[in-house]
């Protein structure tokens, strides 16, 4: 049970509630005694023979009354006794009858009061829990989410969490509760027959060995199913973001018969997990009854052949033992839900205990402007340390203060690495990259992030208005900045032209905008940060003719008078860097402005004279 304690810790901040709940709990336990030991002298006057036992009773003297189990029976018998003997066997059942009632009452009462202050817990707990996986995502670095599937990710996030809040939330009520129960009435079993609870103590733990067997069991087949999810949260998420494709090449048969095979499989676990699950009660009914009849042979034959037991406090016994197969029963239900739960628990701590390799310092120096110049000094990266294969080999660069420099090659030689690492979505396996001579490693991530500005190939935007996406991540902003902004990115006027102007909904990702739009919308964006260094990745090379020349017309208008890092595959976009870098497998081959690589007829030589055929 050590996972269910260590979802268990999130408890930890609501305590209050916590004891108010055991508190009621305890209260309604005891209110759920009362009502059964009344039975005890109830039955001893119902099946007293004659008046001559009553007066024995009730004529004797009356015992002190201390807080002992004996003291208080004595007491009880006593004063039923003499109130049957002046009012009559009946007056004395309708009282029992009325505190009966009432006991019930109360300690139902107490019940919901109990439930009411764990209601918070529960959803206090399952909100810390979210909230902690989300920021988790949002602090590992990019290279986790290349080794892991989107949809599994997405499936901890939402289904495996809401596994925990339906088995594990809502069985801590069982779980504390009813082992209270439990150990209250085995108390007093104790006191009235020590031989027959001893047992009960027997029998019990090897119906609860029997339970956790099946309940392991249930446990790694719900694993499974959480794993199956996660595939098939992947193959929808990939679907729907592949249409255009899949009908094209009508694939439909095929992703169709894909995801039906997985699916069945998960049908499969899933139905062999619900059996599992739904052995509990009746295995725990049926261990409880065995257990009963136990009991009531050992009982019967201390009552009728030994005669060391009464008959009325046998039957007060076996009242009370029945109390016990209720808890012992929802117990059992409540650890095979448990059991569900924590295998999503096992799959949400596999985010929550990953290592988060990109984080600040112990003490990490403060970076509030830039003023001199990048320097990638012997940088050398793979994206799992000891990997064969460098996707980055030794490079050295320095970019000056206002600067563009271009990085230009195939597919794959590392540019965009090169320029991600900056940043620290990556971090150098070997060698430093520094900005004024500090080390970035050394320095402060937010302070590092704040004085870059980046527009990727891809505009990612969020369905969200359009002022809020031009805004985003900036504190403070004005309107007026806001429409400025877009103004510089030739973005002002096709906004204007939308429904609700700058408060339009752009829709997932901007699917209500054009290539050129989305993309002019990414430049208003890092505008409104107003950097100091600029990283563009292939800004413009998904776009036509006049989207690239109205976005790169707005690309001019932001390097200007910043440090600008430009990769780029369109030589054309690039003929005025001050500086064009050409790499290739990871490495720097040849460096020079754009007159002075054509001269030297190399690798850059033969891309443009390719781009200038085409």
């Amino acid at each position: 049970m050590k996972k269910f304690f260590g979802v268990l810790r999130y408890v930890k901040g609501y305590w209050r509630y916590a004891i108010w709940n055991i508190i009621f709990n305890i209260l309604s336990v005891i209110f759920s005694l009362f009502s059964i030991i009344m039975l005890l002298p109830f039955l001893k006057i119902l099946f007293s023979g004659d008046s001559k036992e009553l007066e024995i009773i009730g004529n004797g003297i009356k015992p002190d009354l201390h807080f002992t189990t004996n003291s208080l029976m004595d007491f009880l018998n006593y004063t039923l006794a003499k109130s049957a003997m002046d009012n009559g066997k009946l007056y004395v059942l309708i009282g029992i009858c009325l505190f009966t009632i009432s006991s019930i009452f109360i300690k139902n009462l107490f019940r919901y009061l109990a439930m009411y202050f764990l209601a918070p817990i529960r959803n206090y707990v399952v909100r810390d829990m979210r909230n902690k996986i989300f920021n988790k995502t949002l602090e590992l670095p990019l290279s986790y989410y290349s080794e892991e599937r989107k949809g599994d990710i997405i499936s901890r996030m939402t289904v495996d969490v809401q596994e925990i809040e339906w088995s594990i939330m809502q069985s801590l009520e069982m779980i504390f509760r009813e082992p209270l129960n439990i150990v209250i009435f085995l108390v007093m079993m104790v006191f009235m027959s020590p031989t027959l609870t001893l047992i009960a103590f027997i029998l019990l733990p090897i119906s609860a060995g029997l339970i956790a067997i099946i309940g392991k069991s249930l446990r790694r087949s719900s694993s499974k199913g959480k794993v199956k999810m996660g595939i098939l949260l992947s193959m929808m998420e990939e679907t729907l973001g592949g249409l255009r494709i899949i009908k094209g090449f009508n694939a439909e048969k095929h992703v169709s018969d894909k995801f039906k095979n997985e699916n069945q499989q998960y049908t499969d676990i899933s139905i062999k997990m619900y059996r599992k699950a739904d052995l509990a009660s009746p295995m725990s009914e049926f261990l409880g009854t065995t257990v009963l009849v136990v009991i009531l042979y050992f009982g019967g034959k201390m009552v009728i052949n030994d005669h060391t037991m009464d008959g009325t406090v046998f039957i007060t016994y076996l009242a009370l033992f029945s109390q016990l197969l209720t808890p012992a029963k929802s117990f059992t239900t409540a650890y095979y839900s448990v059991q569900k739960g924590l295998a999503s628990a096992e799959r949400i701590d596999k985010i929550i205990d990953a290592d988060v390799t990109i984080k600040d310092a112990i003490n990490p120096v403060n970076i509030t402007k830039f003023e001199k110049e990048i320097e990638y000094k012997n940088v050398s990266f793979a994206y799992r340390e000891g990997e064969i294969g460098w996707v980055l080999n030794n490079i050295n660069l320095k970019i000056e203060k206002g600067k563009t420099i271009a990085l230009v090659g195939q597919s794959g030689s590392g540019k965009t690495t090169l320029a991600d690492m900056l940043p620290r979505f990556y971090d150098a396996t070997k060698g430093e990259i520094l900005i004024d001579g500090v080390a970035i490693k050394t320095a402060k991530l937010k302070d590092i992030r704040s004085l870059m500005g980046i527009v990727t190939q891809e505009s990612i935007l969020f369905n969200d208005s359009v002022y809020n996406n031009i805004a985003f991540g900036i504190e403070n902003v004005t309107e007026q900045q806001v429409i400025e902004a877009a103004k510089i990115a030739n973005a002002h006027d096709f906004i204007v032209l939308m429904p609700n102007g700058y408060h339009t909904n752009i829709g997932d990702r901007g699917s209500k905008m054009s290539g050129g739009q989305r993309q002019r919308i990414s430049i208003a964006r890092a505008v409104l940060k107003n950097p100091p260094i600029l990283i563009l990745d292939e800004a413009t090379s998904a776009l036509d003719t006049e989207s690239e020349r109205l976005v790169q017309d707005a690309l001019n208008k932001l390097m200007k008078n910043r440090t600008s890092i430009v990769i780029a595959h369109r030589l054309s976009t690039i003929q005025h860097a001050d500086e064009i870098i050409v790499m290739q497998k990871g490495e720097l081959i040849e460096r020079g402005t754009h007159t002075q690589l054509l001269a030297t007829n190399g690798i850059y030589h033969k891309l443009h004279e390719m781009q200038s055929f085409v």
